[in-house]
């Protein structure tokens, strides 16, 4: 099957190009520019409503569509800004692979769609959309462009909304995470008890390998995570467990946090390390009969292992 990947050099794309290849598809790398890549290249340039697909649609049979303007904490562009790529540069994506007559389109989308906490419930694939901020708006509005594209080609379109992705080479909060744990600051959430779900970077590129060719993922809308969440304070040991490091954990009261955080105007970060984040993903378990091939331990280790590797333990 010859299948086209955005956002190829990316973190997630690296990995899902690599699964693809082993699983003996013929893949090609769809990039804003020359970069180096495991998988020959095609330089599209950047990807929005103005994206000249060309040829390069040409007898592909699948696109995984991974290239996103992504969430930044204090991004101040605002809702357009998201759209212009995530939105419209989605739909002029699936449409152009419709007319090109490609088969399948996989849309990574993002957990945040359904809201960004799940309180005392779980969030499941029937959970109602809500998103909470441009980066969730612009990619519901994505997935709301694919099935207007799907409805009046027929391309199957299937979707999948991931929580948090972790594993080697991750970067932002949890690679701060990382580097805290390594030096040994104490981290005050000794006594935080909420439940985070995550997923594996090699079980979400596992994820989308499936989609790519499962009869039974056409025009469907999955949440994919690893098979347990976690709570913050267990989330830090098994990270220094896998640092060889001591869990440096302070019983600081959450309600303390919260307020240490409305006066640093970092609410919104002391929420999501306080506040539950449950997704199930019996949806594609199911109708897939797919399962997360790597435990949270193991990927919690790999990702340590490549943590390691870049900043030697002094």
């Amino acid at each position: 099957m010859r299948i086209i990947v955005t956002g190829a050099t990316g973190f997630v794309g690296q990995a899902a190009i690599a699964h693809l290849r082993e699983a003996g598809h013929d893949v090609l790398a769809a990039t804003r520019r020359v970069a180096p890549c495991a998988a020959p290249v095609r330089v599209v340039g950047d990807i929005d409503s103005h994206t000249d697909w060309g040829a390069h649609l040409d007898g592909v049979d699948c696109v995984i569509h991974l290239a996103a303007r992504v969430h930044v904490m204090h991004d101040s562009n605002g809702l357009e800004a998201y759209r212009e790529v995530n939105t419209r540069g989605t739909q002029q994506l699936a449409e152009s692979a419709a007319r090109a007559g490609v088969r399948r389109f996989v849309y990574l989308s993002s957990a945040k769609v359904v809201g960004e906490s799940s309180g005392s419930s779980v969030f499941s694939d029937a959970s109602p959309a809500a998103p909470t901020d441009p980066y969730a708006a612009s990619k519901h509005e994505a997935e709301i462009a694919l099935q207007q594209v799907t409805a009046q080609s027929g391309m199957e379109v299937c979707i999948l909304r991931p929580p948090l992705v972790y594993g080697p080479g991750v970067r932002a909060n949890f690679l701060r995470l990382l580097r805290w744990i390594d030096r040994g600051i104490p981290l005050p959430f000794g006594v935080v008890r909420n439940a985070r779900s995550l997923v594996a970077l090699d079980n979400l590129a596992n994820a989308i390998t499936v989609c790519a060719t499962h009869p039974r993922a056409a025009g469907q809308t999955f949440l994919v995570a690893d098979s347990e969440p976690l709570s913050t304070p267990e989330l830090i040991r098994r990270l220094a467990t896998a640092l060889d490091r001591p869990a440096r954990l302070v019983p600081v009261p959450p309600a303390a946090l919260r307020f240490a955080g409305r006066l640093t105007g970092k609410t919104a970060e002391i929420d999501r390390l306080l506040g539950n984040f449950r997704v199930d993903s019996a949806g594609i378990r199911t109708a897939l009969d797919w399962q997360p091939p790597v435990s949270s331990d193991k990927a919690l280790a790999l990702t340590a292992a490549w943590y390691r590797e870049q900043h030697p333990k002094q």
